[in-house]
């Protein structure tokens, strides 16, 4: 047994000391020194770091960086989910009713405004009306990259928020396309919601629209101040003109106002008119920065000043009368329902000639408003109306409607409540000579066929007495006399009875196809027709006399030569030219006509210093005076009405204007003759040139004056050898020639006496051979005292002999 030591082992669990250590189960595994770099506690010590001291005061209300990313993050994520909701739940919705509100517009036929209804003063017109530089000064002004940016422009937000600051002018923030959304869409409320909805509209509306589609909208529906919706109302309500008539300085001008209407208006704010200057200056110049305008051209520019302000009075004086007139028009010739003419947007040119129009105002002002009074009672309801029809188109050129729309509604040119009176006559005429009527006893009748004028004188017919027996005015007898002389005397007894030797029938079919509407209420087919019962308007008798005046060729009258909304021409009915009684028909009444103004009850329409043809006529108990009349160029009624103002009842006109008794020939015939002259001044004056039919001429003066020597010597009373019998104190001269009534006569006529040859018809042409040197015709049974008919002397009602009326002096022109 060896006593060495035993070796080490190299444990480095067993001590370096002498003996034996003993063994331990559990120190197995020795415990790792603390020093060991590659030990296990090492690296576990390794991997601690030291704890960062806790965020205390102002430090602890900063958010960590992580923090701020989240909530960007969060925040982005909401945007993006609040747009896409957005976007999907929030439609284009349907115009707001003032954004679509218009007005109609009333043109004359020069296309010069004359009204405007409505309560939005707005007329949308399509953008190539708007000239392209008048365009491009609201760019200049309001936004100029509008062409080429998107629907809402996040730079265009910042830049007019800098401009503002650095006093560069004011410039909306908001795309067109955002103002457009706003004014059309939306409104002017200023709330995050309307802006949210403004935002996803924009958008929408700029992927669905052209960018010309949305400036012709926000140039139709912006404000520019004057009650003016729009760049067109605003182009009328400044510089009173179209808007394709302005020029750059104008259309800047207008552009400024959007940036201010109120308080650019230099006119009705002329202490803010260096702003307004400065925000002129300000578009010119960003026209000339955009290549849009020379500098040479922007340095010759002067401030446009616009006109004064209109009063809102759309309607007043002449214009409702118009306005009201042109929308019956159109709803009774089924052009355009009143239901869908209300929605407003139309442009109406009218046929109203605007020299003419103010040339008839102001004879009706001279020619009888200002024969008014305060003082006179009657002069109270006193009512004017008149039309003017061209004969060559049927258009109406001149409409007075009453004194004011806003004063007197009711209007008289259209109105249908007033008897026309005597100036019906010219109809029967008419008829008599279209129809080749014959009297009673078959003479042909004629401007020189003679009638019993005698007053109260019953009608007769083919099977004896009517029952029917007019008065003539003021009951005044005439006896034989011609027609032409019963026309200018207008002798009811006379017409009466042509009526009925015609034909009441056709008489009214004449009318009417004269021009006279059927509908016309108390038009009716009897001997009264005559003396004008019928209650025709004003433009209704204008158009009618417009007939005769063009030779029997009828044109249903207008007033509307075109119509449009929105640029579209809406269709007029066809208006063609009929021939509604034969030219030797129109011509001869025409002729007849001349006499009543050459020296009969017309004779104040001398005073139109032209040829002219016309009829009076009065209303029964004078609630009315007519004159109606035309040159060869221009047919005209005139007529004075009487009306309480305060219960609406027709009125008489006794002591109307300081007058005892208002007739036709009066103030009717004065103003008639005032407008004429006016309204024709810058025209070739023209004569009628006619082919009537006169009838046989009158007995020669001497040899009728021989005829009464004759008579004389012999001892006859009134007898030219005819074996016609005189007729008796209670016999009328159509029973002296052949037709009796059932009045009591004291002689039988004498049936054995040859029945008298009827009149043979005898053209003539405006002037007649048979006139004297003077160009005056012979009246019938002129210096002679004869009845030309048969050669006696004329009676009167009891059939006492008298001498019949003469009449001196040339005639007019």
């Amino acid at each position: 047994m060896s006593h060495e030591p035993p070796q080490n082992s190299g444990d480095p669990g067993q001590q370096s000391s002498g003996g034996w250590t003993p063994r331990d189960p559990s120190a197995g595994t020795p415990t790792p020194r603390t020093t060991d770099p590659d030990g296990a506690q090492g690296r576990k010590e390794r991997t601690k770091r030291p704890k960062r001291p806790k965020r205390t005061g102002w430090r602890r209300a900063v958010p960590t960086w992580r923090m701020t990313l989240a909530g960007f993050l969060l925040l982005a994520l909401l945007l993006v989910g609040g747009f896409t909701a957005g976007y999907q739940l929030v439609d284009i919705p349907a115009a707001n009713a003032s954004a679509t509100a218009q007005s109609n517009v009333y043109l004359y036929e020069d296309g010069t405004v004359i009204a405007r209804d409505g309560e939005i003063n707005r007329e949308n017109i399509p953008l190539h009306r708007i000239p392209r530089t008048i365009r491009r000064t609201v760019l200049a002004a309001e936004d100029r990259d509008f062409y080429s940016e998107d629907a809402i422009d996040i730079k265009a937000t910042f830049r007019a928020g800098w401009n503002t600051v650095t006093g560069k002018g004011r410039q909306g923030g908001s795309t067109i396309t955002q103002q457009y959304v706003k004014n059309y869409y939306l409104g002017q409320e200023q709330t995050l919601v309307r802006k949210a909805k403004e935002l996803f509209i924009s958008i929408k509306l700029d992927r669905e629209q052209s960018k010309d589609e949305i400036l012709e909208g926000y140039l139709n529906t912006s404000y520019f101040g004057r009650n003016a919706y729009g760049i067109q109302a605003a182009s009328h309500a400044y510089y009173s003109k179209d808007v394709d008539d302005l020029d750059a300085a104008e259309g800047a001008y207008l552009a400024s106002l959007l940036n201010a209407p109120s308080s650019y208006d230099v006119v009705a704010h002329p202490e803010n008119k260096a702003a307004a200057l400065a925000r002129w200056n300000y578009v010119l110049d960003g026209m000339v920065k955009e290549h849009w305008l020379s500098p040479a051209d922007r340095a010759a520019m002067k401030f446009p000043v616009p006109g004064k302000a209109k009063p809102a009075t759309a309607l007043s004086g002449q214009r409702g009368y118009i306005v009201q007139a042109v929308n019956q028009y159109l709803a009774a010739n089924r052009i355009i329902d009143e239901d869908t003419l209300a929605t407003g947007g139309h442009r109406i040119t009218t046929t109203l000639q605007r020299k003419k129009q103010h040339a008839l105002v102001q004879a009706v002002k001279d020619n009888v408003l200002s024969r008014t009074s305060d003082d006179r009672k009657a002069d109270r309801d006193v009512r004017a109306g008149g039309a003017s029809v061209d004969p060559a188109t049927g258009h109406v050129v001149a409409l007075y409607g009453g004194i004011d729309y806003t004063k007197q509604y009711v209007n008289n040119a259209t109105r249908r409540d007033y008897q026309v009176g005597s100036t019906f006559k010219p109809f029967v005429l008419a008829a008599a000579v279209a129809n080749g009527s014959t009297t009673q006893n078959g003479r042909a009748i004629t401007p020189n066929t003679r009638y019993d004028g005698t007053n109260e004188r019953t009608v007769q017919g083919a099977a004896g007495s009517t029952g029917y027996a007019p008065a003539n005015e003021d009951d005044v007898d005439y006896g034989s006399i011609t027609v032409r002389e019963a026309t200018d005397k207008s002798v009811n007894a006379v017409y009466a009875q042509m009526a009925q030797d015609v034909g009441p029938q056709e008489v009214k079919d004449t009318a009417i196809a004269l021009g006279i509407p059927r509908t016309t209420p108390d038009l009716t087919a009897s001997p009264s027709i005559a003396l004008g019962p019928a209650t025709a308007s004003v433009v209704d008798m204008a158009s009618a006399y417009a007939t005769l005046a063009d030779h029997g060729k009828q044109r249903a009258h207008t007033l509307v030569a075109k119509i449009t909304k929105n640029g579209s021409a809406l269709p007029l009915p066809a208006r063609n030219t009929r021939r509604a009684v034969s030219r030797e028909a129109a011509d001869t009444t025409t002729s007849v006509l001349r006499s009543v103004v050459d020296g009969g009850t017309g004779t104040a329409a001398q005073g139109a210093g032209r040829p002219a043809a016309g009829k009076t006529g009065t209303a029964e108990e004078d609630k009315a005076a007519w004159f109606a009349g035309y040159t060869p160029d221009l047919a005209t009624v005139i007529a004075v009405m009487g009306q309480d103002p305060d219960t609406g009842i027709q009125k008489p006109l006794y002591g109307a204007l300081g007058l005892a008794r208002m007739n036709g020939g009066g103030a009717p015939a004065q103003t008639w003759a005032a407008y004429t002259r006016a309204a024709l001044e810058d025209s070739e004056v023209q004569d009628f040139e006619l082919e009537a039919e006169e009838g046989p001429e009158e007995p020669d003066p001497d040899e009728s004056a021989e005829a009464e020597e004759h008579d004389e010597d012999t001892g006859a009373t009134g007898d030219t050898g005819d074996t016609e019998e005189t007729p008796g104190p209670g016999e009328s001269r159509e029973e002296r020639d052949g037709t009796r009534t059932a009045e009591p006569s004291g002689t039988s006529p004498d049936t054995s006496r040859a029945p008298q040859a009827p009149r043979t018809a005898t053209p003539a042409t405006t002037r007649n051979p048979g006139r004297d040197t003077t160009g005056r015709e012979p009246r019938d049974g002129e210096n002679s005292g004869q009845d030309p008919e048969d050669g006696r002397p004329a009676e009167d009602r009891n059939g006492n002999a008298r001498p019949v009326e003469r009449r001196t002096g040339t005639t007019g022109p």
